[in-house]
């Protein structure tokens, strides 16, 4: 039987009488691939920023590799890389010394460190491209060099929000390709948001919608599909969610603070 590596049990996040997120209650196992789906809005940017230790709960609790982000904040973030849905490598800087960075904050022995470089850049066919500036590299090479990066220090958890959010469908079949090889090499547990619904229909061992806040759905890509009675995931999911337009939880430049607030918590 799995080991369950994230375990949420009613978890809320209120802004003064709004709530964000409302009693969510949600587990995933060791090894697996977890899709964490919802429109915009609907509370997967909170969720997420409550995982990763950027933002605290207002109730509710949270075990990440059996740490509580709240009160264990250096041993969750240890426990997990993360790639946001805005680019955040150095452009001036090249491959090599961005995951060259990124290890040294998370305080990867040396020997090891240059190891783990060659290992997953290799992984991510970038070995090759190790000298050039990321400025140089179109935006899959950024992507893939991201998803490297994030697992230079050996995570047990692997977040990604929205990673291929502009990125051409040859990209990003790619993309997941290296990180199915990757969640099978390591046995890393892949923790996805996409809205693209046929990723996740393909990626996905298991999976739950929110909507306003709450979990609204679980399950496997089948069950999902039996329980609304439809022969597609987006199909299930519109049935679920509706087919209104949302607005948007959180903006760029919000996430892009939040992202060096927790990098500057590793110094």
């Amino acid at each position: 039987m799995s080991s369950i590596i994230i375990d949420v049990n009613q978890l809320t996040k209120k802004f003064k009488e709004f709530s964000a997120v409302d009693h969510v209650s949600f587990q995933v196992n060791s090894g697996e691939i977890f899709a964490f789906l919802g429109p915009n809005g609907a509370g997967k940017t909170t969720t997420i920023k409550m995982l990763t230790t950027l933002l605290l709960p207002t109730s509710g609790t949270i075990s990440l590799n059996w740490f509580n982000p709240v009160t264990q904040q250096d041993q969750a973030r240890a426990s997990f890389g993360i790639v946001f849905q805005d680019p955040s490598l150095d452009d001036e800087l090249t491959a090599y010394e961005n995951m060259e960075f990124h290890g040294v904050l998370y305080h990867v022995p040396q020997s090891l460190r240059k190891q783990r470089i060659e290992e997953l850049l290799n992984i991510v066919d970038l070995w090759e491209r190790k000298d050039q500036l990321i400025k140089t590299f179109s935006g899959g090479m950024k992507r893939r060099l991201e998803i490297a990066r994030g697992l230079v220090h050996h995570p047990k958890i692997f977040f990604l929000d929205e990673p291929t959010i502009g990125l051409d469908p040859q990209t990003r079949n790619q993309m997941w390709d290296y990180v199915a090889k990757l969640n099978q090499k390591e046995n890393i547990t892949v923790f996805f948001t996409t809205h693209y619904m046929e990723e996740a229909e393909r990626i996905a061992q298991r999976l739950a919608i929110i909507d306003h806040g709450k979990i609204i759905a679980h399950g496997s890509v089948e069950d999902l599909k039996n329980l609304t009675q439809t022969s597609t995931l987006e199909a299930a999911f519109l049935k679920l969610t509706g087919k209104a337009i949302r607005e948007e939880e959180a903006n760029p430049s919000e996430q892009m603070r939040l992202h060096r607030q927790m990098w500057r918590g590793r110094k």
